[in-house]
């Protein structure tokens, strides 16, 4: 029986909790072996979206099996690396210097940060909070734009549902894939990510805009991206002439249709080769007709 202790801390965000723990949950109950636990500074902790917590203050004793997890926090930017008190900083070093994996979820790097357990490590965080995070620990490597790092026994993710990605890996981990998937599975999460895929996706990059004509015409590209989709078509979609439809994607986005569309692609191509498709399959489930184009994509920074 493993044990998996989420560190709360005053306004911590639900979901950088609920997100981890779940999967810890739902693999015990297929027999993984996992039991919960809940510390913080205070057994009273108010998360973020204003439900109250509780958990205990006396820590569990801990093995080299067992794990750390401190969710995030909203919280000013210069208040992140102070949610903690030196005892419990103190914690987590021991917990690692006994052998223990520690992990973060969010603004929970800066827990790991203070603790000195990033120094010299590579690490990630909340795309927003990344530069901040590179400031204050100057001795930690951040990788930007990506879901979680793992660097030996320190294992640090992006924001809010990234927490579940960095559970499912841990679990892949230690009982192998096929439990992963189960998890996965029982959760209803769409697929399980690879730690280098990007926090924001194509279509969040591209939907800062308020424009309809274009966010209709992008529901469109959206759902049919593998299909072929006449300009025609698409201008009918948004209620513009084709003319004025590639006017506005270049005036909102900077992209015409078909790029926009073989955006999408390839970010879907790079995702199933990151899950072990060949090239040549993942280019026919895109849609393109073989690899050639993909392979030039790919190779373009698009």
């Amino acid at each position: 029986m493993s044990t998996v202790v989420f560190l709360l801390a005053p306004g911590v965000h639900l979901l950088d909790l609920a997100g981890p723990a779940q999967t810890f949950s739902s693999a015990a109950d297929f027999g993984a072996g996992y039991r919960l636990a809940y510390v913080g500074e205070r057994e009273d902790v108010l998360a973020n979206q204003g439900l109250p917590l509780r958990g205990a203050t006396e820590w569990p004793e801990l093995t080299a099996d067992d794990l750390v997890v401190v969710p995030g926090w909203k919280s000013a930017s210069a208040h992140n690396r102070t949610k903690f008190t030196p005892s419990t900083l103190e914690r987590l070093r021991e917990h690692h210097r006994r052998g223990g994996t520690v992990a973060s979820v969010c603004a929970g790097a800066f827990a790991l940060g203070e603790a000195g357990l990033l120094d010299g490590r590579r690490c990630t965080t909340h795309h927003d909070l990344q530069d901040e995070l590179a400031h204050v620990y100057r001795r930690a490597s951040v990788v930007r734009d990506v879901l979680y790092v793992v660097d030996g026994r320190v294992v640090t993710s992006a924001g809010i549902a990234s927490g579940i990605d960095l559970a499912l890996h841990l679990l892949a981990q230690r009982h192998g894939p096929a439990l992963a998937a189960r998890v996965a599975r029982e959760m209803v999460v769409y697929a399980r990510r690879n730690g280098d895929e990007r926090q924001e996706s194509a279509m969040l990059r591209h939907r800062a805009h308020v424009n309809d004509a274009v966010h209709r015409v992008q529901d469109v590209i959206d759902t049919r991206y593998a299909d072929r989709l006449p300009l025609a078509q698409l201008a009918a979609s948004g209620g513009v002439s084709e003319r004025t439809l590639t006017r506005l994607f270049d005036r909102v986005l900077g992209l015409t249709p078909l790029r926009y569309q073989q955006l999408l692609r390839v970010e879907r191509a790079e995702h199933l080769i990151g899950h072990g498709a060949t090239v040549e399959a993942a280019a026919r489930a895109v849609g393109f007709e073989d690899a050639r184009m993909l392979r030039r994509l790919r190779s373009r920074a698009i």
